[in-house]
């Protein structure tokens, strides 16, 4: 019986690509779906400490308006910012537009989904649309506000990068986060404001100031865990070269 060779069992065996062994696709795939969940998220007003101001001595307090997804937004900053300080920025362009891609094609399936017909049975209709309505004002608050924010925090993280090295990530992390985050929210907010009910310059402020600060602030707080997943990565990632 003739001996099968290597070359016999390569030709019977099935051929298929090899997975990279980087963290970009994973980290990619994290960016990616908390956008989604954030974008439909962020379809609900939210107000905290009521719908009226309310006084504690001399202070007047008026409510914290904000949106449903800003607890979990600023985590789309912080991949971005691991995305932009190990791969660099234009992988970090190519993640934004996937990211991009992505909230499109979801507001396309959304639209879909709610121009088929509905089941004899299916009584939820009314509610599906008040969820996952594709809201042109919405849809094109959180497209631009994403692409310009995103955008804007890799450039400007990058290029204090080329200034700093190795050096002073918090500054990086703090300079990117302060111009992404602003221009993001102010983009979204002049867009979406009236969409979500807000109808007053006194709101609009409210709900501009909240969301900067509150992203902003949320950054700060986690940027000793953005440090270890930051190292972390860069150490286990086999093409990263540090720089001197």
């Amino acid at each position: 019986m003739a001996a099968v060779t290597a070359q016999d069992q390569q030709e019977n065996t099935a051929t298929f690509a090899h997975v990279s062994r980087g963290y970009y696709p994973t980290i990619v795939a994290l960016f990616t779906a908390t956008l989604l969940i954030s974008n439909i998220c962020a379809t609900k007003g939210v107000a905290f400490l009521g719908d009226s101001e309310f006084a504690i001595g001399p202070l007047q307090i008026l409510p914290i308006i904000t949106d449903g997804g800003f607890f979990l937004f600023p985590l789309a900053y912080i991949l971005g910012d691991v995305l932009s300080e190990v791969y660099g920025f234009k992988s970090t362009r190519r993640a934004i537009y996937l990211g991009f891609g992505s909230l499109i094609l979801a507001a396309f399936c959304f639209w879909v989904l709610l121009a088929l017909p509905s089941a004899d049975f299916y009584e939820n209709q009314p509610a599906l649309e008040s969820v996952v309505g594709v809201y042109p004002q919405l849809l094109l608050a959180g497209l631009a506000g994403y692409l310009v924010g995103q955008l804007l925090n890799s450039m400007t993280l990058v290029l204090i990068k080329e200034r700093t090295k190795e050096n002073h990530l918090w500054a990086r992390l703090i300079g990117s986060t302060v111009v992404g985050e602003f221009a993001d929210t102010l983009i979204f907010c002049s867009i979406a404001a009236t969409a979500i009910g807000i109808s007053t310059w006194t709101d609009f402020a409210n709900y501009v100031i909240v969301g900067f600060l509150w992203k902003t602030l949320v950054e700060v707080l986690v940027m000793p865990i953005t440090y270890r997943v930051i190292a972390y990565v860069k150490k286990h990632e086999p093409t990263y070269v540090l720089q001197k």
